[in-house]
């Protein structure tokens, strides 16, 4: 019997092997246990991160801009940031803080770029300073690459997260092209791990297996648009499936998540992708969903603003134009809340007073606002 052959037989067990999921209708604004305050607006906004020590926030476009925003302040350029390759699901990316910020002043930030071959994503470094008339990144270093570059526009990914251990971690998506995410001398489809300078860990799990194969921490994923780590280090992303299948995955190291051989999805054409099973060789999602919410951002809330969500993943939900909030016990993860926000919602970030915060993707006719959420009076 063929590998595919038993995935697909294995399949019709999956349903004993994969956690219950239940999507209830999402809730209306009346029964929603926050305040929403309109906070400004931006053109196509796609990320953001909080300076700390300063009243400032940094927020990217996904044209190309990187803002910097202060309440009740006009957002300004940051000058400084490399040209990006707009178009399709391309442009200015992620945007995130050196854990030694207040030291080192560096920022990093993933984009997508031209070159030979077509399109990839790349992150980048530079120091920021906002003391002048202008703020800049200046000294700005690209680390890392996508490899190879392809054609087409989608599937960059390109969130970006430090771990507790120090070290960089970049979300690169399969870029619509399937089979990259299982093959391991490209680092498309994988979850990379490097130092902040951009080096290879040699505790990487393939280090001294070729210098792309080094990089990669996890592979076998589609489109992961977002990745953070809980209180205690654990590594969780949230990745686009095909026609449904949207994934929550708790990440480990050298494990193989399957897409494109297995999926909780199918192919936008109709096809089949065998679900996951038991004993299928793949690490299983610890939620899905079916139908997509078409998770943007992820955000683990740490806060006291929300006491009893202390613990608690949340996704933004482009094509569910929701907010969705999911239990984290350990390994485990339920589905506990899914709001109605009306718009995508392509970012959550938690700010630093505990307040949790959201970016909307472009409005038809109007600018994405930066929403801001507190609890219900």
């Amino acid at each position: 019997m063929s590998k595919l052959s038993f995935l697909i037989g294995a399949s019709f067990l999956a349903a004993a092997c994969q956690p219950s999921v239940s999507d209830a209708a999402p809730t209306d604004s009346a029964s929603q246990p926050f305040d929403v305050t309109v906070m400004a607006d931006f053109e196509e906004p796609w990320a953001m991160t909080f300076v700390p020590g300063t009243p400032y926030a940094l927020v990217t476009e996904k044209k190309g801009k990187l803002k910097l925003w202060k309440k009740d302040s006009a957002a300004v350029d940051v000058a400084g940031v490399p040209a990006v390759a707009y178009g399709g699901q391309g442009g200015l990316g992620d945007v995130i803080l050196h854990p030694d910020f207040a030291k080192n002043k560096f920022v990093y930030i993933s984009f997508a770029e031209a070159g030979e071959g077509g399109f990839g994503a790349a992150v980048a470094r530079g120091k920021l300073n906002v003391s002048g008339n202008t703020p800049t990144l200046s000294e700005v270093q690209i680390i890392w690459r996508q490899e190879p570059k392809v054609s087409g526009q989608g599937h960059f990914g390109h969130r970006l997260a430090f771990g507790p251990d120090g070290m960089l971690y970049i979300s690169s998506g399969e870029r619509q092209k399937f089979d990259p995410a299982q093959d391991l001398n490209q680092n498309l489809g994988k979850i990379v791990r490097l130092t902040d300078g951009g080096m290879v860990p040699s505790d990487n799990p393939f280090y001294d297996q070729g210098r792309v194969k080094s990089q990669i921490w996890s592979y076998g994923h589609r489109n992961p648009l977002g990745i953070a780590f809980d209180a205690q280090g654990r590594l969780w992303n949230q990745e686009m499936g095909p026609a449904g299948g949207d994934e929550l995955n708790l990440v480990k190291k050298a494990a193989n998540y399957g897409y494109p051989i297995v999926s909780n999805g199918n192919h936008y054409d109709g096809r089949d992708i065998p679900d996951h099973a038991a004993g299928d060789g793949f690490e299983a999602p610890k939620l899905f969903w079916n139908p997509a919410i078409s998770p943007g951002g992820l955000m683990i809330y740490s806060g006291n603003m929300f006491k009893d969500w202390k613990g608690s993943a949340f996704l933004g939900g482009l094509g569910a134009k929701a907010l969705v909030r999911v239990k984290l016990d350990g390994e485990n993860a339920t589905k506990a809340d899914q709001w109605n926000m009306d718009a995508r919602i392509r970012e959550v970030e938690q700010g630093p007073d505990g307040a949790i915060w959201l970016l909307e993707d472009e409005r038809a006719g109007s600018q994405g606002r930066l929403l801001k959420l507190t609890p219900r009076k």
